[in-house]
């Protein structure tokens, strides 16, 4: 790796936003002298949060790989600065870059616990299953200090409505009193993302994130609390982590996961430059090799885009992951699975405060 290299963030790259006319960018690389060089790139500018006011805060989820109903997101933009992660590209629609500003321009929702109670009590709602975040980690760093989560789980707990919740982080463990109250009723899932359990490989790949000890505590800490939690192990990148498949099913299994997923990595949008850049700066050695198994599995692309493929691949490089993965979870994770998701709590509930609600606004008419 060379030296001009920006450490605790994961894209080094800010690609043009494809909504803007015209973009700036310091050419560090040819312009500046040596000693200019290493000042710009060690200034690495601090994260920044920025409160946002949105009207709502559930998204419908249309795909049908995702397998929910709806998804909401406090933060938009997340500092955990995974190289690979597909919702980068959504920053452009706030105005800024896929790339590196994705991990230091967060975008805050304060309101969002509001804006979720406000949804849920609407009369023509249905219980459906609703997916904390779907695009962003809920526990990135900011949320230790801001609650916000914290404050929309209690939400959903009130309301009695189903929630899941996808993080990497071990922030997590803080919410483990709620989250095992509704684990005792059916209302929550929780899948951690464990991409690795190499530590130098995490803080290249996931800089931000929780240390692989640190997840896999946690982990045991909701399964012990009857929490039910899946592992994602994604993505699966080729010469980078898919040897440790087996290990990853096997670990996690021994620390109480009830089930194990996996994705292969796809490079959508801005994501193939941003990350052929960092594997080349990373990995010189074998980042062709990297970019081009990949692409064997997208059809000769680093991207697909057809539902029910692009996460899975194609060809022999995929079908080799796809038996590695279906063998450790014979032998690691025979007869566990989840528990259905009870639906059934949320309409009484709902309808319960809003005769509350009905039944204060009489007494207040004659007070």
């Amino acid at each position: 790796m060379d030296g001009l290299y920006i450490k605790g963030r994961g894209a080094q790259i800010n690609p043009a936003n494809k909504f803007l006319k015209h973009s700036c960018e310091k050419d560090v690389e040819h312009l500046y002298s040596e000693e200019e060089k290493q000042e710009e790139l060690s200034r690495n500018p601090n994260t920044k949060y920025i409160d946002v006011f949105p009207k709502t805060i559930m998204n419908k989820v249309t795909s049908p790989d995702l397998g929910m109903g709806w998804s909401m997101n406090p933060y938009q933009g997340c500092e955990h600065g995974c190289i690979y992660c597909y919702a980068r590209n959504t920053h452009e629609y706030w105005g800024y870059s896929a790339g590196a500003e994705f991990e230091q321009n967060i975008l805050v929702k304060r309101n969002a616990p509001e804006l979720l109670r406000e949804a849920l009590m609407k009369k023509n709602h249905t219980a459906d299953s609703v997916m904390l975040s779907g695009n962003t980690d809920c526990y990135q760093p900011i949320e230790r200090k801001l609650g916000i989560t914290r404050k929309v789980l209690e939400v959903f707990y009130d309301l009695q409505h189903p929630v899941g919740i996808i993080t990497k982080n071990a922030l997590i463990q803080r919410d483990i009193d709620v989250l095992s109250e509704m684990a005792k009723l059916r209302l929550v899932k929780v899948t951690l993302s464990i991409t690795t359990l190499d530590d130098k490989l995490k803080r290249i790949m996931e800089p931000r994130t929780a240390a692989p000890k640190a997840i896999l505590t946690t982990l045991s800490r909701l399964a012990n609390a009857g929490i039910p939690v899946n592992v994602n192990t994604a993505p699966i990148i080729p010469a980078i982590n898919d040897e440790e498949i087996f290990d990853l099913v096997k670990t996690c299994a021994e620390h109480g996961a009830t089930s194990v997923t996996y994705i292969i990595v796809r490079l959508n949008g801005h994501n193939g430059n941003i990350f052929t850049d960092w594997v080349k700066k990373n990995f010189p050695d074998r980042a062709n090799k990297v970019l081009n198994q990949i692409k064997t599995m997208h059809g000769g692309k680093l991207n697909d885009t057809e539902y029910g493929r692009r996460m899975r691949g194609e060809g022999k490089f995929a079908e080799l992951i796809r038996s590695q993965y279906h063998l450790a979870c014979s032998k690691h994770l025979k007869g566990r699975q989840m528990p259905p998701t009870n639906y059934d709590l949320y309409e009484p509930r709902r309808n319960e405060l809003l005769q509350q609600q009905n039944d204060k606004g009489q007494l207040n008419l004659f007070s």
